[in-house]
């Protein structure tokens, strides 16, 4: 099977957003970096950073400074899975420095990248044990910017 790796096209903040990643999920490694020559493409100094392959956590990425041809939007998240309530904190809140939090735990980061941060345990709280549980749930968590596990479970236990 083809390795599938996210690929994401940043004006010129590429190197930014490596330091910016790294504060907040602590694991970043940079495996590769090439830059611009003279007179190539993308209007960007020689010597200038233009790719960059890294990883997140152990999950690959790409990047490049491209400059303002294209722009991220919504269409595309990155789901972040989250072992407990202080794991969501922590992402979110680094995620929100300069960013702007959505609804329903999405954020988006201050480049225009979008993250769902997700505490594990979810899904099955808004998909059960019965409907209305599970109805309760939903409509606490669509309150919700930062979700938070424990009153999404208080509202589907009917607390």
């Amino acid at each position: 099977m083809p390795a599938i790796t996210p690929f994401l096209w940043f004006d010129n903040q590429l190197e930014e957003a490596l330091e910016f990643y790294a504060r907040v999920f602590g694991d970043v490694q940079v495996t590769a970096r090439s830059h611009y020559g003279p007179d190539m493409p993308g209007g960007m100094p020689p010597g200038s950073l233009m790719s960059a392959s890294f990883t997140i956590a152990g999950n690959p990425f790409m990047g490049l400074n491209g400059g303002p041809r294209v722009t991220f939007n919504d269409a595309v998240s990155f789901f972040v899975g989250c072992t407990d309530q202080a794991e969501v904190d922590r992402y979110w809140d680094g995620l929100l420095d300069g960013g702007t939090p959505t609804a329903c735990g999405w954020i988006t980061d201050r480049f225009g990248v979008t993250w769902q941060i997700v505490p594990d345990g979810l899904f099955e709280l808004l998909s059960g044990p019965t409907p209305e549980a599970a109805q309760r749930a939903t409509q606490a968590m669509l309150g919700m910017q930062k979700l938070d596990l424990e009153a999404i479970r208080r509202a589907s236990a009917g607390e």
